[in-house]
């Protein structure tokens, strides 16, 4: 019989929120695979929980995946645990879990803490549909392209940020998205937690006299369906009837069924493109 890998939430702050499940799991497991195991230990040590530790982290996240995969296909059972939170969420541990399917290894998720989502439910902004970016990329390039990608997103979009790159941050994030409503959360589940509901430029204006303190989680309202059908009308506008009509043409569409799509793209009625293709008729 080959092992299983237990993915475990560990608190993100508070370690009253461990489930019971997660504690007996670390009990029974042959093995615990840990981010960090000095941090680990601490919690290990506060809940009397003896199971040897192996470290699994950015940087040997390959090759220790192979080693842990061979113990489960000896039989030994296998926790996965991050410094706080949920495994494989912008976390090393999604490549363990992919390699874990490879090898035909079980894989099971204990739900518990998440950041994303506690910051998330205290925004006081839409969680009905949410983009969660974790870390903007560092590099000039990704970091542009995937800001350019947020800048029509609709949903509530989540980012993570250190403290001593937050001013960057969102400095970033008024130049590629405007002056949105954010909220931002920092010192979850911990006794200073703080959930500052505002907008980006008084963020800023706040940070120019404070310094930035704590790991964050930043929830920026997305843009508006209406905002995006504005913006894509007065894009179509630029452009004539005429030219519009082609566009759709060129790809083997009929007329009649032209006109009603660049009639919805610019946000008016069918008979008012007709009517304005028979007056400029040649």
């Amino acid at each position: 019989m080959t092992g299983k890998l237990y993915l475990c939430a560990t608190p993100i702050g508070n370690l009253e929120d461990i489930t019971m499940r997660v504690l007996r799991t670390l009990k029974e497991v042959d093995l615990i695979a840990a981010e960090d195991t000095r941090n680990s230990i601490k919690l290990l040590n506060h809940f009397e929980i003896k199971t040897p530790m192996t470290s699994y982290h950015e940087y040997n996240k390959v090759d220790k995946a192979r080693y842990l995969i061979e113990k489960m296909q000896e039989g030994l059972d296998v926790a996965l645990i991050t410094d706080a939170g949920t495994p494989a969420i912008s976390d090393p541990g999604e490549v363990l879990v992919s390699m874990c399917y490879d090898a035909g290894i079980q894989v099971t998720s204990l739900p518990g803490p998440a950041a994303c989502i506690t910051a998330l439910t205290l925004s006081g902004l839409s969680t009905r549909r949410f983009a969660f970016e974790a870390f903007l990329p560092m590099d000039k390039k990704e970091r542009k392209a995937v800001l350019e990608e947020l800048v029509n997103e609709t949903r509530t979009i989540i980012l993570y940020e250190a403290p001593h790159k937050l001013v960057r941050t969102l400095e970033d994030l008024k130049a590629a998205l405007g002056n949105r409503r954010i909220t931002l959360c920092r010192e979850l589940t911990k006794k200073h937690e703080t959930a500052f509901r505002t907008t980006i430029e008084e963020l800023l204006a706040f940070y120019e006299k404070e310094k930035p303190l704590g790991e964050c989680v930043l929830v920026i309202e997305g843009k508006s369906r209406r905002e995006l059908t504005e913006a894509a009308q007065a894009s179509w506008e630029e452009i004539s009837i005429e030219e519009h009509m082609k566009i759709y043409e060129s790809q083997g569409i009929s007329r009649k069924e032209a006109m009603k799509l660049v009639a919805k793209d610019r946000g008016i009625a069918k008979r008012e493109i007709y009517q304005y293709l028979l007056e400029h008729a040649e």
